[in-house]
């Protein structure tokens, strides 16, 4: 280290030492104290417990871990055993007459919850309600005068702001931790009703459910998931805006469930060879791939091949914004949505019907293609496509006007990421309805443009982006 570096090391460690940093040093450094002890108070611990049944053999109770127990299970006969199973989490007061936020997943299935506050006052909950799409629980206590959680709005935060978050992470009560916001509207896999925001504030079990605060003393989310391939904190935690979580609190005190608006369509992603085929200037909407028929959307004439852009005025930027902007419409509600159609956009106005959970036993078969023959093959090699007409009986089972089986795919058609297995059933917008439109459409394209192949996979409609001229 040079001399002079060494000296001012010095000096600023000494400065350090000696208490004498500046005062525009200081003030980078949030002092986090007078939130903690002003809004501390109304962020309680939660304890569940369940009764769990299980079958046991018996006479090999408590050797479950037993590296034996397996080989002697097959010969012991079950016992019914229960057993109390307990969980902890963490949740806040959002009213003085005592009603408690906190996750889904906290209650879930608990036949007793249990709430205490700050002050080691102990309550029986009541579960009011909860909504699992969402991981929002309402709880009720009887106790009158409580503190209260200051509501903010998550609407209002902004990236690298810093937040901090209290809570009983591994049953140690009223712990706090303090990070930034690392990003908004994230999507995780399986979770598109919520934008959730994703700090580096430390969570680990026990957080959930508890609030996530701004600097001046307001929840602007409630934890609720980690990224961790340890099962504690590694730097990437999850929180439910404030502003999703109040809106379905309303609705569970109302209505002790959730309404949600659907319009009955399924949607993909638009990536930019997509976006490129269809004439859309950036990749940005949600790809129409099946519309429902009767639905809400075929009512009001939306089409397989629509890319909506936005809701009511705001942006769908992926598919999965689509889901949520839609959930959060109340059903009966007139919606106008901007679409993209034939290279042009388009206003669509639809009416919203309300979300139900899916019947199992409305699920479709899945297609099981003929094993691959050379008769009736018919090939397309310059994009290393091997296809054959589907039968008339393969063409109901799909509900399809008509469709190409694919047998061999290479080249262009691999890279696309069609695979043998997958049903050819239109291009861009449109039904296919021979094999020599999909081959014309195929020949007559330029060197490098793009085709949008409508495909049938393992049950569901999917688009992908066929580059033409690349050589098979």
């Amino acid at each position: 280290m040079p001399f002079k570096k060494l000296i001012l090391s010095t000096l600023l460690a000494s400065a350090l030492l000696a208490g004498q940093v500046p005062d525009a040093a200081a003030r980078e450094l949030p002092d986090f104290t007078q939130l903690v002890q002003n809004e501390g108070r109304a962020v309680v611990n939660i304890s569940t417990t369940q009764t769990v049944r299980q079958a046991v053999p018996d006479g090999l109770e408590g050797f479950e871990g037993d590296p034996f127990f397996e080989f002697f299970r097959r010969f012991a006969p079950p016992r019914p055993r229960e057993f109390q199973a307990r969980s902890l989490g963490s949740g806040f007061i959002v009213s003085r007459d005592g009603y408690v936020l906190t996750n889904a997943h906290v209650v879930a299935r608990a036949d007793e919850i249990t709430v205490t506050l700050t002050d080691k006052r102990e309550y029986r909950a009541r579960l009011v309600g909860s909504d699992a799409r969402t991981d929002v629980a309402l709880l009720k206590i009887d106790a009158g005068n409580l503190p209260v959680a200051r509501l903010g709005s998550s609407a209002n935060l902004k990236v690298g702001e810093w937040v901090v978050a209290i809570g009983s992470p591994f049953g140690f009560d009223n712990s706090v931790s303090a990070g930034i916001v690392s990003a908004k509207g994230r999507q995780l896999p399986d979770e598109n009703y919520v934008p959730f925001i994703q700090t580096d504030v430390a969570v680990n079990p026990g957080n959930s459910g508890g609030p996530l605060f701004n600097l001046n003393g307001e929840v602007v989310g409630i934890n609720s998931q980690i990224f961790s391939k340890s099962g504690g904190f590694m730097g990437i935690s999850f929180a439910i805006p404030v502003d999703v979580a109040m809106d379905v609190a309303e609705q569970l005190k109302l209505s002790g469930r959730v309404s949600r608006g659907r319009i009955g369509v399924v949607v993909q992603e638009v990536g930019r060879d997509l976006a490129t085929s269809f004439g859309l200037p950036r990749a940005t909407g949600a790809l129409i791939t099946n519309v429902e028929k009767g639905g809400p959307a075929d009512r009001a004439g939306l089409r397989i091949g629509d890319i909506v852009l936005r809701i009511d005025g705001q942006n769908v930027d992926s598919s999965p914004d689509l889901q949520r902007l839609i959930s959060g419409i109340r059903p009966g509600k007139a919606i106008a949505l901007d679409v993209w159609r034939e290279r042009a956009e388009r206003r669509v106005n639809v009416v919203a019907d309300e979300l139900r959970d899916p019947d199992p036993a409305s699920a479709g078969r899945e297609f099981r293609p003929p094993s691959a023959s050379a008769d009736g093959q018919q090939q397309m090699a310059p994009v290393g496509l091997a296809v054959r007409e589907l039968s008339a009986a393969q063409r109901r089972q799909l509900n399809v006007p008509y469709g190409l089986l694919v047998e061999r795919a290479g080249g262009a058609a691999a890279r696309a990421g069609i695979v043998p297995g997958d049903v050819i059933v239109g291009l861009g917008g449109e039904p296919l309805r021979s094999f020599a439109q999909l081959r014309d459409a195929v020949a007559g394209a330029r060197k490098g443009s793009v085709l949008a192949v409508q495909l049938v996979r393992r049950g569901a409609v999917l688009f992908v982006p066929l580059k033409v001229g690349e050589g098979a």
